[in-house]
């Protein structure tokens, strides 16, 4: 014990005298250059990160070497995360006192922390936190963090499941579609001329505000569904299926525009959706076999093995590359990947625990800040802007409630479960802001129409719980007087 206890100070100060030794000795060494080199090398470091200057540059004060690591594009980018996911939690906290899914919280978030309210309240703090350069890194997580999310929206859609449904649910899902679309091409025909980015054609703007208008938010629906206990009755399993082949289709139609709009041209475009079906059929028949085939093999393991994972990720951003080249979009590639998944519980189970907790609670509040940054509210500044954002956010409530309330009338279901199904079908929430940030990178939307379209994004997500209440407070009301 005494020896122990003697070799630790004495291995350590004697390493450490020789150490101090050869620094000491060290100083006296000097470099042998030409002036060439040594001019190269000045040149060199000045064109140095300032991060990796800091090494070079030994005449700096601590105080300026602090600002300069802080300033740095790796301590920033921490930064910007970190103020990113306190913020998006203490938002979702507080919306879900209110009854409100925590996703509306985080949405909000992303507004706060955007221009419109931390950019008016502090101008110097958010251009240090979120200076323009810094927002392209930002952007490619947020990117990322949407592939892995579009990846278990697509698992948890079970295709199989929807081919026995009964065909009301199909009926009301393609009504609160089409309907809604219908409106919303229409309503491009009114504003395109004031509301439209430079040099895009009217057919883009139309499709693009029509697909906008007719998007269900899938996961926050089934949130609320699963919240309010509605999972196991009728109206819940109706609700889900309704919005399950919501997204499927809209995404289809979401695919095709893209492909649309960037093509430029019908023959373009026709070729573009013709590669899609291709990779379309590759994705089911080719690679869900085989998927499958590797699934078979761990359903009675507890756990999946590397190999597994490795090639469900290789899978994942394979087809999410593919959608992109092909000029589809690389969601709607990630979403493919996902729907191609083993319908085996347990697999998708295994498998959405090893990145759900990363892209839902990392990654996604990223997406929504990012948003928020780009969602410029103050943009609104007269009269007419903000009637014309009243207007939207009616025909977008006319459009999904309107025309899923009606169609689930007409194909037998009660009054109550109709309007039912027609406030859960128009929450948008996460799957519109998706949309919009698409139609905003392609050039499509101004920054005008996209903070409106933002804005009927909230607007329909916050009032889906108020309207289940009301209609259940009416409801109960009717059954007593009768």
């Amino acid at each position: 014990m005494k020896k122990s206890f003697l070799f630790y100070p004495l291995t350590i100060g004697v390493f450490a005298l020789l150490i101090w030794f050869v620094i000491d000795k060290g100083k006296n060494l000097t470099i042998k250059s030409d002036k060439k080199n040594t001019t190269e090398l000045v040149a060199s470091s000045q064109s140095l990160p300032k991060s990796t200057a800091l090494i070079v540059n030994s005449n700096e004060s601590v105080w300026q070497q602090f600002l300069h690591n802080i300033q740095s594009p790796l301590s920033l980018l921490l930064l910007q995360i970190i103020v990113i996911l306190v913020v998006s939690r203490f938002f979702g906290i507080v919306f879900s006192k209110f009854g409100q899914p925590s996703v509306v919280g985080e949405m909000i978030a992303g507004i706060f922390l955007g221009p419109s309210i931390m950019g008016l309240l502090s101008p110097d703090f958010s251009n240090f936190l979120f200076p323009k350069d810094s927002l392209k890194t930002l952007q490619f997580l947020s990117q990322i963090g949407l592939a892995f999310f579009m990846f278990i929206i697509g698992m948890e859609l079970d295709i199989e499941k929807l081919k026995h449904k009964t065909k009301n649910a199909i009926v009301i899902s393609h009504a609160s579609i089409i309907f809604p679309f219908f409106l919303g091409v229409t309503l491009a025909y009114f504003i395109y001329e004031q509301f439209a980015s430079a040099g895009v054609n009217f057919m883009s703007f139309a499709l693009f505000l029509g697909i906008a208008m007719s998007i269900t938010a899938f996961p926050v629906l089934a949130r609320i569904v699963q919240e309010r206990g509605l999972t196991k009755t009728s109206l819940g399993a109706m609700v889900i299926t309704c919005a399950a082949a919501d997204d499927v289709t809209a995404w289809c139609m979401l695919a095709c525009v893209i492909a649309i709009v960037k093509a430029g041209s019908i023959v373009s475009a026709l070729f573009t959706i013709f590669l899609a079906v291709i990779f379309v059929l590759i994705m089911l028949y080719v690679i869900r076999p085989y998927i499958n085939k590797i699934s078979a093999k761990v359903v009675s393991q507890e756990n999946l093995n590397k190999t597994v994972i490795a090639i469900s990720f290789f899978i994942l951003l394979l087809s999410a590359y593919f959608a992109e080249v092909i000029g589809i979009h690389a969601l709607f590639g990630a979403f493919l990947a996902g729907v191609i998944m083993p319908q085996n519980v347990k697999f998708k189970e295994l498998l959405a625990g090893k990145i759900e907790d990363i892209s839902v609670l990392l990654l996604l509040p990223i997406f929504f800040a990012f948003t928020g940054l780009r969602t410029q509210i103050g943009l609104l500044n007269e009269g007419h802007l903000w009637a014309a954002c009243g207007v939207v956010i009616l025909i977008a409530v006319i459009g999904k409630f309107g025309g899923s309330a009606a169609a689930a009338k007409v194909m037998g279901q009660s009054w109550k479960d109709s309007l039912s199904i027609g406030a859960l079908m128009n929450t948008r929430g996460l799957m519109e802001l998706v949309v919009l940030n698409i139609g905003y990178d392609l050039g499509i939307l101004s920054p005008e129409i996209f903070a409106i379209m933002v804005l009927m994004a909230l607007t329909t997500t916050f009032m889906t719980g108020p309207f289940l209440d009301l209609i259940n407070y009416v409801s109960k009301k009717r059954d007593v007087l009768t």
